[in-house]
C-alpha cells in the first residue's frame, strides 16, 4: 500500500483520514474533496478505490493534488533532479520580494532558479510533484512551518545554539539547503504516486465555482475552521506568489472572519443539492457551533448524522492543550 508522504500541513487530517473515509456511505463511487488542502483525505479515499476529485483555491494545494491524486504514474528521475538543480542561482521574484523576510538572499536566489527549472520538466505531473517536493523543503526550513513568522524571529529560531538553549533542540534542519531536503525526501514522494485504476482529477477553483462545475456522488467539506488558527493564505500564500511570480491578494470565501461565517456556510449549504451526500469536518473549538451548523444543514437535509471523535492537533512538536472533539456531519440532500 502506498504511503502518504510527510507534508507538514497545518490542519491536516492525516491522522483521522482513515476514520473519515470509513464513514463514506456505501453507494458512493465519486468522492469530491472540495477544500483538499494537504490532500490527506483525498489520498485515503484514493487508497480505498474511489474516483477522487480534489479541489483547492490555492495553487500550492492544487499542485499537491495534481502530484498525488490525479497523477497515477509519473515520478521524478535522477535526470529530473539534475535539471532542477542545474544553473546559477538568480535574482527573481523571491529574491526581490522575500529576501531577508522569509529566507536569506542566497536561499531566495536558489528558489528562483529551482522554480524556473521545474517549469522545464517534461509534463505537468512531474512539475507538480517537484513543486510539492520544493514546498516540503521550504516548510522544513521555516520555523513553525508557516510563513507568518517575523524575520527577526526566523533568524533567532534558525540559530541552532539559541534553539538548543531555549528548547533543548538545535533544529539543524532549518539550516540544511533546499536541495538537501528535496534529495532526502524524493524517494518517499515518488513512492506515494500510485494508480487506483480510476480517473482521479485535481482542480484549482474557488469553492462556489467548483460546486457549479464538478459533479460527484458525495462532496466532502473541510473548510478552514473559523475562529481557530486558519489563515491559510498567510501560512502558504508566499508559495502561490512564488509560483505566479506576483504579489497576490488574499482570496475570497476564506472562512476567516466570524462576522461572515454564518452567511457563508448558509450560502455554501444552499448550493449542495446536486450531491446525494455531503460530509463536513468541523470541531468544538470553532465557529459556528455544532448546534448552529445543525440548524443550517437542516434547512437543506432531512437526514443528518453526526459522528464525534477526540482529536488533538499537534503544532510544531507540542500538543495543543485544548481538548478538541472532531465532528463529522454526514447529510443526505433533500429530494
Amino acid at each position: 500500500m502506498p504511503k502518504y508522504p510527510m507534508l507538514n500541513y497545518i490542519g491536516n487530517k492525516d491522522k483521522i483520514a482513515e476514520w473519515i473515509c470509513s464513514n463514506i456511505p456505501n453507494n458512493v463511487g465519486v468522492f469530491f474533496d472540495a477544500f483538499s488542502g494537504g490532500c490527506s483525505v483525498s489520498y485515503a479515499a484514493k487508497q480505498k478505490g474511489y474516483k477522487v476529485i480534489s479541489n483547492d483555491i490555492m495553487m500550492v494545494n492544487y499542485n499537491i493534488a495534481n502530484a498525488l491524486i490525479e497523477n497515477a504514474r509519473d515520478t521524478l528521475s535522477k535526470e529530473d533532479l539534475e535539471l532542477i538543480f542545474s544553473g546559477i542561482p538568480k535574482e527573481g521574484f523571491m529574491y526581490h520580494n522575500y529576501a531577508n523576510k522569509l529566507y536569506f538572499p542566497e536561499e531566495c536566489k536558489e528558489l528562483d532558479l529551482y522554480v524556473e527549472n521545474i517549469n522545464k520538466l517534461s509534463n505537468k505531473y512531474k512539475k507538480s510533484l517537484a513543486t510539492t517536493l520544493l514546498r516540503r523543503a521550504m516548510i522544513r526550513k521555516m520555523p513553525y512551518s508557516r510563513f507568518t513568522i517575523p524575520w527577526e524571529k526566523i533568524i533567532q529560531l534558525r540559530d541552532e545554539e539559541y534553539s538548543y538553549k531555549m528548547y533543548k533542540r538545535k533544529r539543524a534542519y532549518h539550516n540544511k539547503s533546499f536541495r538537501y531536503h528535496m534529495e532526502k525526501e524524493v524517494i518517499d514522494y515518488n513512492d506515494a504516486v500510485f494508480d487506483n485504476l480510476e480517473s482521479c482529477k485535481a482542480y484549482n477553483f474557488d469553492i462556489f465555482d467548483a460546486i457549479d462545475k464538478i459533479n460527484a456522488d458525495l462532496i466532502y467539506l473541510d473548510p478552514p475552521y473559523t475562529g481557530t488558527m486558519n489563515n491559510y493564505f498567510g501560512f502558504y500564500g508566499a508559495i502561490d506568489e512564488m509560483l505566479s511570480k506576483k504579489k497576490l491578494a488574499p482570496f475570497n470565501h476564506n472562512f476567516v472572519d466570524k462576522k461572515d461565517a454564518l452567511d457563508l456556510f448558509d450560502a455554501l449549504f444552499s448550493k449542495l443539492g446536486k450531491y446525494k451526500y455531503w460530509m463536513l469536518s468541523y470541531n468544538n473549538s470553532s465557529y459556528p457551533s455544532k448546534e448552529q451548523l445543525i440548524s443550517l444543514i437542516s434547512k437543506y437535509s432531512d437526514n443528518l448524522q453526526i459522528i464525534e471523535k477526540k482529536h488533538n492537533y499537534q503544532i510544531t512538536g507540542k500538543q495543543n492543550k485544548t481538548k478538541n472533539v472532531e465532528y463529522l456531519f454526514i447529510a443526505e440532500s433533500k429530494g
